[in-house]
């Protein structure tokens, strides 16, 4: 297991669409290990596979409730919205007003090639539709409401 470079915005890697996974190899694996551990490092609660300049159609999340991993993701449904402070690993330092749906049903594969199916509220639901945009070539700042604003940092307990 090892850290990433996490790319960050106007890197050309992050605005591109990525492939399907068709099969779990262990570079597969290695991938979602290395984007676990950089996730966590840096207190991010997702990471695409994009981020770490790999074009596969990967996502880790983990808003708290242990890690989730994201083979091929699809979204299935989605319901209601939500407004809310958005960032992203890839914008470091940065955050912006973003509404996206407040419950999200979503099918994926696990580190087994398993098809599973997944649904999230709240956080997860905008962790997952996040995420998936990033495989898709979309930021967050593409659907951020008014300006971005910068994070402040100096209130958060370590």
């Amino acid at each position: 297991m090892a850290l990433r470079t996490v790319r960050v915005i106007g890197d050309d890697v992050l605005r591109k669409n990525c492939r399907e996974v068709k099969e779990v190899n262990e570079r597969i694996l290695t991938l979602i290990d290395d984007m676990l551990d950089t996730m966590y490092e840096a207190n991010g609660v997702g990471l695409a596979a994009p981020q770490v300049g790999v074009l596969k159609r990967v996502v880790v999340i983990d808003v708290g409730e242990g890690p989730i991993v994201m083979i091929n993701p699809v979204i299935l449904e989605t319901s209601g919205e939500q407004t809310g402070d958005e960032g992203c690993l890839s914008l470091p330092g940065k955050s912006g007003v973003v509404t996206r749906p407040d419950y999200v049903k979503a099918k994926a594969f696990d580190e087994e090639m398993q098809e599973y199916e997944i649904e999230g509220t709240g956080l997860l639901a905008r962790a997952i539709c996040h995420e998936c945009d990033h495989l898709n070539g979309v930021l967050y700042v593409d659907k951020v409401e008014g300006e971005l604003h910068t994070v402040d940092y100096s209130d958060v307990e370590e």
